[in-house]
Order: C-alpha cells, then structure tokens, then sequence
C-alpha cells in the first residue's frame, strides 16, 4: 500500500463519523417535522390561518414602507420597480430605495422610477458607497423618518428587500395579515426555476427548498429564532424603534454581513414574537420572493464567503453560545458548518481516488489502491451507517425539491449535492482565511456583494408576461387546455393551462410576438397572460394535454 493510499484510507472511518454525528443532528428535524405533520392529520392546528382570498376578505391595510438597498444596480432596479409597482395588491405602501452619492447611474434610476410613480421615493446614502448593507438600511430608515415629517402619517410596517426580487402579488397583504400576532414575519423565499445543466443556481434551488420546507418551520417550532432572510421580511414598527433605541438609533448593524440573520436574533432576545410562513400555493405558485440567485460558481463562492462570516464567524464572536442550551443547540446549527463544509469537501476528494482506483485496478486486472484496505467490522459498521444517512438525508432533499420544482428537476440533487460541497467547503475555507486576515489587522470586514440579474417579465406584449417557470403537469386543467385549437398550440406553441379570474394562462417556450397575440384574439376573449418554460417542460406539457 502506498503512502497515499494510507493516509486516503485513513481518513475514512472518521468522515464516517462525522457524516454520521451530521446526519444524526439533520435527522432530530427530520422526526421533528414528521411529528408536526401527523399533529395537524389528528387535531386542529393552533396556526393562524392565510388570509382569505380577494381585498374584502383581508384585514384593514396597515401602512407599509419596503426599503430597497442598492449599490450599483442600474441595470436591474427599474425593472424591479416597473414590476412589483404594477402587481403587487396592495394599496397602502411604498417603496423606499436607497443609493449612494457616488453611484449616479442607479441614483438616475431611481429618480426615473419616482417620477414615474407617486409610491416610489429615493432615500440618498450621504456618503461614498460600498458600505454594508445594513448601513444602507440605516439611511433608508432615516429617509423615511424624513418622509414622515415632511408628508405626515406614520408606516406601521417596514418590509425589505433587494433590487432582484420579484414580490409576489399577495405578499404584502400575507405580511398585514400575520403583523397582527407576529412583530416580524418572514415569507418564503424560493431561487426561480433554471434549466437541470446549471448545476449552481439548482444548488441554491436545493438548499432553499429543503431548508424553507424543513429546517426553518421546525426551528420556529421547537422554539429557536427566527432568522431574517434579508428579503420578504415585514417588521413591526415597534420592533424597529426598540432595536433603534438599544444602539444608538441603528436599527440595522453596519458592521454586520449578515445583518438580516442577526436582526432575527435581537429580535427574539429582546422578546419579539417571530413566524416564518408556510410554504403555500395560490393559482398554482408558492407566495414566496422569488429571485435569480448566483449562477457563476465564482460569484456564488463570494456570496457563500459572505454568509459564513457573518453568520457563523461574527455571530460566534457577538453572541457566543448563549442564551441556555436550546439557543446554543440552533447556534450549533448555523455553525456547524465551519467544519462540516471543508470535511464534505475531503470526503469528495476521498470518494473521488477511491473511484479512480477502483477503475484502475479493473482495467488493470489487480488489486490497487484502496481495495487494499482491509475494515473491521465496528469500521465497516460506521461505513455502512455513514452512507445510509447521506442516503437519507438525499431523500429528504429530492423531496423538497420535487414539491417545488417537480420531480425531474430533484432527480439531479445527488449530482448537484457533490457541486454544493464544492462551492461551501472552498467559501468556508475562504472565509476563515479573510475573517482571520481582518481580525489580526483589526479591519472592518468587506461587503462582499454580488452582481444581481432581473428575470426577463417584458416582451413586446408588455405585461403580458408573467415569471419564467416551468409549469407542473399537474397544475394543468383539461378545461383550459380545450379553450385554444390544437393546431394552434400545435404551430404557435402555445398551452393554455389554467383559466381564472378572466384570464387564461398559457405556457410557451419561446417569447411571445404581436402576431401571436393578434392570432389568439381571434378565439378567445380572455386576458392572455404568458408563462416562459423549458422547451422540455412545455413538450411535457403537450404530450399530457393533448
């Protein structure tokens, strides 16, 4: 045996183990949601429930004020703006963007979108950017203190979000709703669909999924806080006001690179009710933020370097492990990968020379490498566990996943898992190195901040255009499909799937034309509305319907 293979060798029983402590940790969630989920199929629920559908069936609107931070994001803020202005229903809002004096390209957006709209107004960061986010927020709060004095009336709620958001159309009223019993309220937060072959935009579908779907409603449940996601998070004015009040009249810490997950923390320390909703489906989509995440693995290395440092790093330094031991337990959680991330990383590596030797010794007709390895049986035991908990623990993703995505885009997970250790194990690996780097020269640690894409909502139909997602087979209605021709669907490939409220929904792989809706007026005198698919997913859809 090589000196290599004895060192890859014996690093195999404790990955095992630690795979193993992991998957035992994962697993306390996994029966923990399993109990919760047979709870509500035995008794009623004490959750309260969605709001009832249309305006007359909510609750009075409270006044709500949705900051926006940017630095440099001409290219995206006016779509942002031009779509979530024309969709969302609620009327008694506005949004609050904030941009610095040395960024005049976005501040000329801005202006753009807020003489266009009465609801938009611009918040100026008064000196050069980047800074952090949070500081960013801090003069969006300050601005909208200003707008307050100068306007009267007073915002009973502050909802963040980004320049790359697509805001569902209910969420702010979902956020109104819940303000009731909650001082801050999250919505689901879900990565838009992408095509199987971008390996680490579906990690981020992957690990969204899974952790909306399991980790986070459980964490509420068992009494962890809950951390903000930075987008889609309503706060209670009163919240707000208190952390002002504890830091000097900070709301948000500009010290902070994850300053949403710590704000969930302060929060709950000082006694604020928190919730995280459900994932819900209305007219066949989740309520959720949606948004295009990194799709460059570089780009996505930098933003996972972001969240490691300032959730497990700079939280681990503000907040130690304490509050009691169900605190240190949710800390546990959030840090445990510091460990863990550059641990699958080796594992990848190990599996990766085991597989390499293993082919070796076939083409070569001896026994080489790690087939050489003799395991005793407490060894082979812990192998064995090892490898059925990533099993599981992979069943419980593609299941997420699938409710989302659908089943043929989960099936990729396992491939998609090897690309996600990846991507963590070198951002943690990083960000141990550039916290350690800051700390020892005692500097301010640097926004890492990535470059933000807008989906594609106009065509020349203008908003005609809805989201670009596939559509689940099963979300289709036969009576819809029956309202065009087949040889329309058949030559302008067109599927009309769902009809409501006045409007038919059709899916379409390619960008809709004049032409094409010049031709469906002729045989329907619906509202058509257009949703962007995968031309593999819209010949699913043919297949099925027709």
């Amino acid at each position: 045996m090589t000196p290599i293979d004895a060192c890859v060798a014996a690093c195999l029983v404790p990955l095992a183990i630690a795979a193993v402590v992991s998957g035992l940790d994962d697993f306390v969630l996994d029966v923990a949601l399993a109990w919760r989920w047979l709870e509500r199929r035995v008794r009623p629920v004490d959750d309260p429930p969605p709001p009832a559908g249309g305006a007359q069936g909510g609750l009075p609107e409270k006044r709500i004020a949705v900051f926006v931070p940017l630095w440099q994001e001409h290219a995206v803020i006016a779509k942002m703006l031009k779509h979530n202005v024309e969709t969302i229903r609620y009327s008694n809002y506005d949004f609050f963007v904030g941009a610095y004096v040395n960024d005049p390209q976005t501040l000329d957006a801005v202006r753009a979108a807020e003489a266009r709209y009465s609801t938009v107004h611009l918040a100026i960061v008064p000196h050069n950017g980047p800074t952090s986010k949070a500081d960013c927020l801090n003069w969006i709060y300050q601005g909208m203190l200003a707008h307050e004095e100068a306007c009267g009336g007073r915002f009973d709620l502050v909802v963040t979000h980004d320049a790359e958001d697509v805001v569902h159309p209910e969420c702010l009223r979902w956020i109104n709703h819940y303000s009731d019993g909650y001082d801050m309220v999250q919505v689901p937060v879900l990565p838009l669909a992408t095509p199987g072959y971008r390996f680490t935009h579906g990690v981020y579908c992957d690990e969204f999924a899974e952790f909306q779907t399991k980790d986070v409603p459980v964490r509420e449940r068992l009494g962890g806080f809950v951390p903000s996601n930075g987008v889609g998070t309503g706060y209670a004015r009163r919240a707000l006001e208190a952390l002002a009040a504890a830091e000097s009249n900070r709301v948000f810490d500009p010290t902070c690179l994850t300053e949403d997950y710590d704000l969930g923390f302060r929060l709950h320390r000082l006694g604020f009710r928190q919730t995280f909703l459900p994932i819900r489906f209305l007219d066949g989509q989740p309520v959720a933020t949606r948004e295009y995440f990194p799709q460059r693995f570089r780009q996505a290395v930098r933003q996972r370097t972001r969240w490691v440092i300032g959730i497990a790093l700079q939280g681990w330094e503000r907040h130690g492990w304490s509050g009691g031991v169900a605190a240190a337990y949710w800390f546990w959680r959030d840090r445990k990968g510091l460990v863990g991330n550059p641990l699958s990383l080796l594992g990848n590596l190990v599996c990766l020379y085991g597989l390499a030797t293993w082919l070796v010794s076939r083409l070569a007709g001896q026994v080489w490498g790690l087939r050489q390895v003799t395991f005793g049986p407490a060894a082979r035991l812990m192998l064995a566990l090892a490898l059925a908990s990533q099993a599981h623990r992979m069943l419980v993703r593609m299941s997420c996943a699938a409710r989302l995505y659908g089943w043929a885009f989960a099936a990729g997970a396992p491939v998609r898992a090897v690309w996600a250790n990846w991507l963590n194990g070198i951002a943690t690996l990083r960000a141990i190195v550039r916290y350690a780097r800051a700390s020892l020269a005692r500097q301010p640690h640097e926004w890492l901040k990535t470059d933000h894409v807008y989906p594609a909502l106009e065509s020349p139909l203008g908003p005609a255009i809805l989201i670009s997602e596939d559509v689940d087979p099963c979300l289709v209605s036969r009576r819809a499909v029956r309202a065009l021709p087949r040889q329309i669907v058949e030559r302008w490939k067109v599927l009309p799937f769902k009809v409501t409220e006045g409007q038919m929904l059709l899916a379409t792989p390619a960008m809709p034309t004049k032409s094409l809706e010049a031709r469906l007026r002729r045989h329907t005198w619906l509202e058509v509305r257009f949703q962007l698919v995968s031309p593999a997913n819209f010949e699913k859809l043919r297949r099925q319907s027709l």
